[in-house]
């Protein structure tokens, strides 16, 4: 195995398929950044309905694709879809599901609300994305957790997962930004959770799944945190200040060495502090 730093992005948001904000701009440079560095990257979102794949040349890889995930007791196909930015020299991975990300929005609807299944989303996104790099052969040596739809990844990768050598070394980075929604999935969360073989007390914070809520979970289940937005929520930066994991205040404009070396700091943490 190669001794260079392999480094996973997980988002909810990226440019170009998605309009500019803080989270879609860094997930968009910091790869890049990082991949420039001398680390290797992968990258996956979601493929949501409004994203034009005609324009970004997305398209099926078969052989990632075929899997069914069960969320709430029930199958769900697994799509993988790829696309290049070629000014960037590096390729992005989709999470698709017919039912979950056909329609023409993101995590809201048109009129800004929350949609109803978003609890399932998150759980197929985070699902999707562990299983996909297992097919990928690709160990990760960090994790890179970009918003509350990725806020369930910490705790299945050491939940569900810790078993799994793919992810044996992994560390966990979480990143929150600023609110954009109050109440982004239903209260069914948490009972949807019981059939991940995880036990109740390890996700009782989020049985209120507020924005909040989901950021402060996710913060608590990785092993670093990076604040990455000045706007970010106050109760959620006040707890992680309380946090006895390293956190890096990454809201500033030129952070790329900043991340890099957070990286590597977060790389050699001792494995206990991720039991």
């Amino acid at each position: 195995m190669s001794d260079t730093t392999r480094v996973l992005f997980v988002t909810q948001a990226m440019q170009p398929y998605l309009p500019e904000t803080r989270i879609t701009k860094i997930c968009r440079e910091l790869p890049q950044a990082i991949q420039e560095k001398g680390k290797e990257i992968r990258n996956f979102m979601p493929r949501y309905g409004n994203i034009n794949e005609r324009r970004h040349q997305l398209h099926e890889v078969i052989r990632l694709s075929g899997m069914n995930l069960v969320v709430d007791d029930h199958d769900h196909p697994l799509i993988i879809k790829v696309a290049s930015i070629q000014p960037a020299k590096m390729q992005v991975y989709f999470i698709d599901n017919e039912e979950y990300f056909k329609r023409k929005s993101a995590l809201t609807d048109l009129e800004g609300n929350a949609h109803p299944d978003n609890d399932e989303r998150m759980i197929f996104f985070c699902k999707g994305v562990i299983e996909t790099v297992k097919k990928l052969g690709w160990a990760p040596d960090i994790i890179h957790c970009h918003g509350w739809m990725s806020s369930l990844l910490p705790l299945f990768i050491k939940k569900v997962y810790n078993n799994e050598p793919m992810f044996a070394n992994s560390k966990l980075v979480y990143s929150v930004y600023a609110d954009e929604i109050k109440e982004p999935v239903n209260k069914k969360l948490f009972n949807k959770l019981a059939f991940e073989n995880i036990e109740p007390a390890d996700y009782e914070a989020i049985k209120n799944p507020s924005y909040d809520a989901l950021n402060i979970f996710g913060a608590s289940c990785a092993d670093a945190v990076i604040i990455a937005d000045e706007n970010a929520s106050s109760k959620v930066v006040d707890y992680i200040k309380t946090l006895d994991k390293p956190v890096l205040d990454g809201a500033m404009e030129d952070y790329f060495d900043e991340y890099d070396a957070f990286y590597d700091k977060v790389k050699n943490l001792e494995n206990a502090l991720a039991d």
